[in-house]
């Protein structure tokens, strides 16, 4: 019998899951996370859920672990000092940028530009050049390189970044000077861009390599100290972080390649949503995960969640790959209040966190949020966590009542404004994945985890037309779920930058053979076993001229078969799709990725009871709720009380230990076989 303990530290509880992967059974447990040291969160939660269950910490074979570090240090300008070095020429690359300002016509006036992760003053150059096919131009000075590297050591740099000219067709140049840095700098973690990112774009190259060096210390410190932690609570599996793009990478990857685990904390809730999706029989899902601090979105097609080339963290976006989530500020702790400037109610993107909270946490918290007012309402019974948690609700109607005084209006109102206002900018966030990408969310089910998702998610249905809207078994602890069900990946990238026309299909698998050997051999590295690893390749493609390529699935078996033009074929099919035309342009082959997966957990869900569709057995008393501009009868459940087949008519609310479920008048609710709440129109 083997476990798999899933560990997300969100902004306000660090979730756990503890799986047993023979039975399919778990427990569940929410610690309030440590913002100062994720890691005393962490082991909190670890030594509760270990005792709960009864289970030795040796016993757990994988710790996987989905963190916000890497997110933190970049939003909060946290990171390493950064000393650069570049090719002789290009000290300004990274001041110079893209020549993109982001906002509205006014914005190239209004717009703050953000201070490069590396500064002019710890940037410096070297002799030395490759062409783009990779061969010398003129050789390295290494006498420079050292005299430069002392130069940086003595400024105090705490990483360093080495991104030459053309290093993504020839590495050799950057490799010497990792040696040189390694010998001069010590311990000062080196990042050469040819290893992070050798792709083409020098720009995205460097700023990608720069933004992994920047966070590498933070990531170090952090998973060494974690794993120290653990091994002192006895605990002797093996340690993988989440990453960005929803597969795993070893503890020892991760601190090499922190820049791949920048968007590891969102990611895990759209792999446990996959999970959930693939035991309820959906193949269409919109994601929606609503925590403390903010809302997590993403879009799940054919059981493939949608991925990226960048991962976007606040102003920085880097060449990585990550699953398509949009995140707005509004979540359970997402603070409401009135400027004196308008006039006019405005909830978040300020949040009030883990500390101090909501007002009804009562934990020192004073401006109204998003949990008071559904606790006035009666959306949230004064109980949570199974009871262990109480909430204060005078303490939320005086908070929410400022609200109130303030627009002239009654208290419910208030409250009902606030719900709605939020509900509107998670609504927003959803069109951003779907609409604006091609797709009809009518198409899509609507899943609600996190803390606060499954509250929100029959209104967002109703918005969206997306329908059922799913309450997963243990939504508040879902993304924990997801790093416990997720697979090993890992991939690498080459640029190729050739006309289709001009490019033999047998080039191209030769190519992607070499990189697929790599690939495999990297899983072997960290322990997957070489039979069960499973490779996938994509190639970038874009019209000749263009800035823009779309990425494209594919495999040697069909590439042989249909040659480039299947690949041309399909890249005009999607670009109609995202843009409403094509081009009489020719097709250009600009980059390569080969990705490795290990074998996906075999993880069973446990299949509920049946019942007779009568869920009277569940009740646990009777309620009421401000609704539709009044006051109306409801009635409270116990999730875990419910039977498959129940069936719940609203209003209702349904109780469990990490989340609460909201089922609006006009909705009704089934219970499926493996327990997840599907909401539909009466």
């Amino acid at each position: 019998m083997g476990y798999r303990l899933g560990v997300d530290v969100g902004g306000t509880f660090t979730d756990l899951l503890l799986f047993d992967t023979a039975s399919g059974l778990f427990w569940r447990h929410k610690t309030p996370s440590t913002p100062h040291d994720s890691s005393q969160g962490v082991l909190t939660g670890v030594r509760a859920i270990t005792a709960e269950a009864a289970v030795d910490p040796e016993a757990i074979e994988y710790f996987l672990h989905g963190t916000t570090v890497a997110t933190n240090a970049v939003l909060e300008g946290k990171g390493a000092r950064v000393g650069l070095i570049v090719t002789e020429g290009y000290r300004d690359i990274m001041q110079i940028a893209r020549s993109f300002v982001p906002g509205g016509l006014a914005a190239w006036i209004i717009w703050p530009k953000p201070q490069p992760l590396a500064s002019l003053e710890d940037t410096v150059t070297v002799k030395g050049r490759m062409d783009a096919d990779g061969n010398e131009v003129r050789p390295l000075d290494e006498g420079e390189v050292r005299a430069a590297l002392r130069g940086l050591k003595d400024k105090g740099v705490e990483a360093i970044t080495v991104s030459l000219m053309n290093a993504y067709a020839s590495g050799a140049h950057e490799a010497r000077i990792g040696e040189i840095a390694r010998e001069t700098m010590g311990d000062i973690p080196v990042s050469l861009s040819h290893e992070v990112l050798p792709e083409m774009q020098e720009y995205e190259r460097t700023l990608s390599t720069v933004a992994n060096a920047a966070v590498r210390p933070v990531v170090g410190k952090y998973v060494s100290n974690l794993r120290r932690q653990l091994h002192e609570a006895r605990f002797t599996g093996k340690l993988s972080l989440l990453r960005s793009d929803g597969g795993l990478m070893s503890a020892e990857k991760a601190e090499e390649h922190p820049v791949n685990i920048l968007m590891s904390g969102p990611a895990g809730g759209v792999t446990g949503a996959l999970w959930v999706a693939k035991n309820a029989g959906f193949q269409n899902i919109l994601t929606l995960d609503v925590g403390g601090t903010s809302t997590d979105v993403a879009l799940i097609e054919n059981l493939e969640p949608r991925r990226v080339r960048t991962t976007e963290v606040g102003h920085l976006s880097v060449r990585a790959s990550s699953l398509d989530v949009k995140t707005v500020g509004a979540g359970g702790g997402s603070i409401a209040y009135v400027p004196e400037l308008t006039g006019a109610l405005r909830v978040g993107p300020q949040s009030a966190g883990a500390v101090p909270g909501p007002v009804a946490y009562g934990k020192g918290g004073t401006q109204p949020t998003v949990t008071d007012a559904n606790v006035v309402l009666g959306y949230l019974p004064e109980d949570l966590l199974g009871g262990s948690f109480k909430l204060d609700r005078e303490a939320a109607r005086s908070a929410v009542q400022t609200i109130a005084d303030a627009l002239g209006i009654d208290l419910m109102a208030a409250a009902r404004g606030i719900i709605d206002i939020v509900n509107e900018n998670m609504f927003g966030a959803l069109r951003m994945i779907s609409v604006q990408q091609g797709y009809d969310p009518r198409h899509f089910a609507l899943m609600g985890f996190g803390g606060a998702g499954p509250l929100h998610v029959n209104a967002v249905a109703r918005l969206m037309g997306s329908w059922p809207a799913i309450s997963p078994v243990s939504p508040g602890v879902l993304c924990a779920l997801g790093d416990a069900t997720t697979r090993m990946r890992t991939e690498t990238a080459r640029s190729f930058s050739r006309l289709a026309s001009e490019t033999d299909a047998d080039e191209l698998v030769m190519v992607l053979d070499e990189m697929n050997r790599q690939t495999r051999a990297e899983l072997v590295t960290d322990g997957v076993p070489e039979a069960s690893i499973v490779s996938q390749f994509e190639v970038d493609v874009r019209y000749a001229g263009q800035a823009f390529e779309v990425p494209l699935t594919i495999d040697q078996a069909t590439l042989r078969q249909a040659g480039l033009g299947g690949i041309t074929a399909r890249f005009d099919e999607e670009h109609r799709r995202l843009f409403t035309f094509n081009m009489d342009t020719p097709h250009e082959i600009v980059n390569l990725r080969a990705v490795a997966l290990g074998e996906a957990p075999q993880l069973p869900a446990v299949e509920l009871r049946r019942g007779d569709g009568n869920p009277a057995a569940a009740k646990v008393r009777d309620h009421s709720l401000w609704m539709g501009g009044r006051e109306q009868a409801a009635v409270i459940y116990d999730r875990t009380k419910l039977r498959q087949g129940d069936v719940i008519a609203g209003p209702a609310i349904v109780t469990e230990m990490d989340a609460t479920t909201l089922i609006e008048g006009g909705c009704v609710a089934t219970v499926d076989m493996v327990g997840n709440i599907l909401i539909t129109l009466a």
